[in-house]
């Protein structure tokens, strides 16, 4: 099973890198995916949104067949929506993957790609509006969200819980259990300052109980 991570110059670190611990994590304990790789458009490195510079393991010329991909988000996301060549590989994987997955801005890549119309998504909270503009896509203020074989998470922190759920959606809840152990990932409830009352958040931010949806 092989399970890709979309790399590109100007993705948001933690988006592929929380998923990435959980999904390697998966492998190493619970009897996850048995390869585990990144994909670039070039074989030079990647540099990210906060100066991280990463080399994926394959480009989009020699990529296997992928079970699964995951595509983040990030500033560089506003560029790759009209990247053909990223495109054309999307939807070439889209055509035999058991699941497309998409973390914070990479909502968009995906509807550029065709695959999210008339389906369920969701995005950064920052960036609702502008996946509802789109007009043919049925925006969800949700931590997560499925539809049918497309998942989407909103910013950043939310692709960990996006994998997770994903794991025990795949695999069983004690799969997903063994991962957020060994993890360590139970976040707390906490709330520092007012910043998750700001006009534009969504309204499950407030709640600590994080709003999730999922169509089959």
């Amino acid at each position: 099973m092989n399970f890709g991570i979309l790399l590109f110059d100007g993705v948001e670190e933690l988006d592929f890198v929380g998923p990435w611990e959980m999904l390697t994590m998966w492998s190493k304990v619970a009897g996850g995916p048995e390869h585990c790789l990144t994909v670039s458009e070039a074989s030079t490195s990647v540099t990210c949104a906060k100066g991280l510079s990463v080399h994926a393991h394959f480009t989009f010329d020699n990529c296997p067949s992928l079970d699964y991909l995951l595509v983040p988000g990030g500033q560089g996301t506003r560029r790759e929506v009209t990247n053909q060549a990223l495109l054309d590989f999307v939807m070439r994987q889209a055509g035999h993957c058991r699941a497309i997955l998409s973390v914070c801005t990479g909502s968009f890549i995906l509807h550029a790609a065709g695959l999210l119309e008339g389906r369920k998504a969701t995005t950064h909270w920052a960036s609702l509006d502008r996946l509802r503009e789109l007009g043919d896509v049925d925006v969800v203020e949700a931590r997560y969200v499925r539809d049918g074989v497309i998942w989407s998470a909103a910013g950043v922190s939310a692709g960990m819980d996006l994998m997770l759920a994903f794991i025990a959606y795949t695999a069983g809840e004690a799969a997903a259990g063994q991962v957020q152990c060994q993890s360590e990932y139970y976040p707390s409830d906490m709330r520092y300052g007012l910043f998750h009352e700001d006009e534009q958040a969504p309204e499950y931010l407030r709640d600590p109980k994080w709003k999730t949806t999922s169509s089959s």
